[in-house]
């Protein structure tokens, strides 16, 4: 493949010792992997950060003559609610793009939305309700546990294991202190059982990766198996060196057909596109329930979704080789010589 000009778009991380400055910092490992990678293939990048300010960053992307862009933006000056508005931006400006488009980010960074949508396609995600700051709860067809997450937050921001609540009177204590926090809340019920990551990677022909199933078995008897904000960035925490993933887990293959398929499923109904993980339980009765879909999942070398395709044989840079191919083939310029994948 000839030479191309690649540019990164990301948002800007938060001040270091901010409020979940960890999850904020590892945009920045996950540029320097994915420029790293492009330029040992051969490509020249350009790293934009992407804020409200669109005239600079169109500047930026027109003036450098960009031909493909790895969309990295996970939030826009740190509001999560915004993490579609830079793919709609170069869906204007007809650039070629990694991962979702708009309208799937927009959908899947929501979580109620998403839940919304998954009932009416009949797939199984926990109970819920919504809490907007209001004294009224009416928790009556919830059954507890139930465990609390904002709205909109991603990377377990904001769940830990106080999120998880064992009846009415000690959920309404605790949820004010988390919507002045983080705004609209989740309450959802708890779902006892397995927790499995399916990551997904393909286009136009999406596949399935080797599942990860998280292993909690060194968690004591009072600590909910949750993969929560310590688990993942807090490296002086318990959680964080006690949930690793076990690659190809002991399971039937009548579960592993329906996991599959409901990953699936849910990457073709919310129009996922290159790449997406699935996270699910799995409670005692084989009873698979969605928890969450990531449009577009964490990209740092040593993060779930790289880490299951090395389990599948893909090395980074080959992931990376493989997104430059998926976004050429959508380019307007693809019989060109320059974008050419053997592909007619």
């Amino acid at each position: 493949m000839d030479k191309i000009t690649v540019g990164i778009i990301h948002n800007i991380p938060s001040s270091p010792g901010a409020v979940f400055s960890k999850s904020s910092e590892d945009i920045m490992v996950q540029v320097e992997a994915i420029d790293d990678a492009l330029k040992r293939l051969g490509h020249e990048t350009r790293r934009i950060p992407f804020t409200r300010n669109l005239a600079s960053v169109i500047t930026a992307l027109q003036k450098d003559h960009i031909d493909v862009v790895f969309n990295m933006c996970e939030t826009v000056d740190e509001n999560p609610a915004y993490a579609a508005h830079p793919a709609a931006v170069l869906e204007l400006l007809d650039i070629p793009f990694s991962g979702s488009p708009s309208t799937s980010l927009m959908t899947t960074t929501d979580k109620v939305m998403t839940k919304r949508l998954l009932r009416g396609r009949g797939i199984k995600t926990p109970n819920y309700l919504i809490y907007n700051g209001s004294d009224y709860l009416n928790t009556a067809y919830l059954q507890f546990p139930v465990i609390v997450k904002p709205r909109y937050e991603d990377a377990s921001i904001g769940i830990e294991q106080e999120s998880v609540f064992e009846n009415e009177k000690v959920l309404k204590a605790g949820l004010k202190g988390s919507y002045e926090q983080f705004g609209p809340l989740l309450v959802e019920e708890y779902i006892d059982g397995r927790e499995f990551n399916v990551s997904i990677f393909g286009y136009p022909d999406p596949q399935v990766m080797p599942i990860a199933e998280i292993d909690f078995s060194r968690f004591p008897e009072n600590f909910y198996p949750i993969v929560g904000y310590k688990a993942k960035w807090d490296e002086k925490s318990f959680e964080y060196h006690n949930t690793p993933r076990i690659f190809s887990p002991n399971m039937s293959q009548s579960l592993l057909w329906e996991i599959e398929r409901v990953a699936l499923d849910c990457f073709s109904f919310f129009m996922l596109r290159d790449y997406g993980r699935i996270d699910m339980r799995v409670n005692e009765y084989g009873k698979v329930y969605i928890l969450e879909i990531n449009a577009n999942p964490c990209l740092s070398p040593d993060a779930g979704f790289p880490s299951a395709l090395e389990h599948a044989g893909i090395s980074f840079g080959a992931m990376v080789q493989s997104f430059i191919e998926f976004m050429i083939q959508r380019s307007s310029y693809a019989d060109q010589t320059l974008y050419s994948t053997g592909q007619k």
